[in-house]
């Protein structure tokens, strides 16, 4: 395990092998660790994704965890978009940003695969889980390894750029979500709601979206205020808000309904 700071001032933990990032955050916290710090792992055994779906990672991509005192300008859950933007500009440096895109609610993609996926979590104070309240964001990145066998196309860096280093990527990805936060607060959802969707995958067109209650199809409309999915469903109809669900693309992953 060897430490050092980023540009950011936030430390940098990086472990040879651990279970998860994120599990790791959720340790320290309850052990009443404070400040924000990444956490990377060279291997990660045990990583997850929203809903608690299996990260699949090699050793080589990027696994990390920004645990950090929850935000008090504006909602947490925000903080996924500016995380999102700021992985993605990251990934700019080596694929350019015409090859690079974000898809709702936070994955980002290179040439259309799936690249790059995020987890938020807010842990509040009390009950043993953390001192004060926090915010983890953790961060996937397929640098090496293209995963298969999954419900969606999926890509890799090093098919854009080679000799792509975990640590390089952190630092550049660090860099740009002090500063996507920085704005978040200074100017709020507004500004990074349309550089968001300025890069979004589907956007105008027609998409499938499944909730965890039901399988909706329609036209991706954009992002309101608190940054859920507008689904226009029919024309000249009022679109419909989507809090949470997954976006298919009927080109190329559009599953069946279910």
């Amino acid at each position: 395990m060897a430490s050092t700071r980023l540009a950011s001032g936030a430390d940098l933990i990086v472990f040879d092998r651990l279970d998860s990032t994120n599990l790791e955050a959720h340790r320290r916290l309850a052990a009443g660790e404070r400040g924000a710090c990444w956490l990377l792992a060279r291997e990660q055994t045990a990583g997850y994704g929203r809903r608690g779906a299996a990260w699949r990672a090699g050793r080589g991509d990027l696994a990390a965890t920004l645990f950090a005192p929850a935000p008090t300008a504006h909602p947490p859950a925000l903080v996924s978009f500016a995380a999102g933007l700021a992985v993605a500009e990251a990934l700019d440096a080596f694929a350019g940003p015409e090859r690079v895109a974000l898809k709702w609610p936070n994955d980002v993609l290179l040439d259309g695969g799936k690249v790059a996926g995020l987890i938020l979590e807010w842990i509040p104070a009390g009950g043993g889980r953390a001192a004060v309240d926090a915010l983890v964001v953790g961060v996937g990145v397929n640098i090496v390894t293209r995963p298969i066998g999954l419900a969606y196309p999926a890509a890799r860096l090093a098919d854009a750029a080679e000799g792509v280093a975990a640590e390089d990527l952190l630092g550049r990805i660090d860099a740009r979500l002090t500063a996507r936060r920085a704005d978040l607060t200074a100017r709020g959802f507004g500004p990074l709601r349309a550089a968001w969707l300025d890069r979004a995958a589907g956007l105008r067109r027609r998409i499938r979206v499944k909730t965890p209650a039901q399988t909706l199809d329609g036209v991706f409309d954009g992002l309101d205020a608190d940054g859920a999915l507008l689904l226009r469903q029919q024309a000249g109809a009022r679109p419909r808000r989507v809090a949470a669900g997954a976006v298919y693309f009927p080109d190329a992953d559009l599953p069946n309904p279910g």
